[in-house]
């Protein structure tokens, strides 16, 4: 009989299988998984558990395994700083594999009615990059362009020209990349920094959420997502983003280097799904 990770490749990550793989890895926790209801099905799975307050994260295979293990150590490091981020469990020897997915534990974040704001965002972002690593904290470096090649190999639907041009814009983008001269000292990053990756509580405290891509590098990364969406898509007022540069203390735009990391935003955004879009600028 195929064992469970067997199991799991053949029918693909479906709800039916994260959510006997969150009862499970609850199982082994020492956790009630009965009745845990499905939140979001993405990149990862998350499951809320009826019978604890709790939230458990399931990762795609064992290829994430070190990512789950970094937003673990990063948790715990930024709970002991007393900073506002996303709490793992923290009595419990994590993460746990089951079926061949690193699957983590949560603090549930009781969310209120209203909505962070890019104010806030900056604030946040401004707090976390004074922070500094403990010499026991081992953070990987941005990862530019990481999931890319897969991503394009995968993309169904698109003519192979489009694809060869795809990973032909990506290399040139990484070798771009090579050739910045950053302005700031590296530190601690979140790697996945806008708006949506903050929740706030019912005491009205702001929260980080989403750690998976946290690293070592420099803070530009961080402000290159909320640049990008406002000069070149518009997805915020004028006083939003206003908001935003003046919680921050800064405004990428004005870096030089702005434009090749305004590129790579863009591509991330817009990759295989609407790669004719690419295409037309040939």
């Amino acid at each position: 009989m195929p064992s469970g990770a067997e199991l799991n490749a053949e029918e693909g990550f479906t709800s039916a299988v994260t959510t006997r793989v969150a009862v499970e890895a609850c199982r082994q926790a020492g956790l009630d998984g009965d009745g845990a209801r499905l939140i979001r099905l993405g990149e990862n799975a998350l499951f809320r558990l009826e019978a604890h307050p709790v939230v458990i994260r399931i990762a795609r295979s064992t290829e994430y395994l070190e990512s789950a293990q970094g937003e673990v150590a990063v948790s715990r490091w930024l709970a002991g700083e007393g900073f506002p981020a996303t709490r793992a469990l923290d009595d419990l020897e994590q993460p746990v594999i089951n079926g061949g997915h690193p699957v983590t534990f949560w603090h549930l974040i009781e969310e209120s009615d209203r909505k962070p704001t890019y104010g806030e965002l900056g604030a946040i972002l401004r707090d976390l990059h004074s922070l500094s690593l403990p010499a026991s904290l081992s953070l990987p470096p941005y990862p530019v362009l990481d999931r890319t090649d897969r991503r394009i190999n995968a993309a169904t639907g698109i003519p192979e020209d489009d694809r060869a041009f795809l990973r032909k814009r990506a290399r040139e983008l990484r070798g771009r990349v090579g050739e910045l001269r950053f302005e700031s000292r590296k530190g601690p990053v979140h790697g996945d920094a806008h708006v949506q990756n903050l929740m706030v509580d019912r005491t009205d405290r702001v929260i980080l959420i989403d750690l998976e891509r946290f690293g070592y590098d420099h803070p530009e990364w961080d402000l290159m997502v909320t640049a990008t969406e406002h000069h070149s898509l518009g997805w915020q007022t004028p006083q939003e983003y206003g908001a935003f540069v003046g919680a921050y203390g800064r405004d990428l735009r004005s870096w030089a280097g702005f434009s090749t990391l305004r590129s790579l935003q863009e591509f991330n955004t817009r990759r295989p799904g609407i790669a004719s879009r690419f295409a037309r600028r040939r």
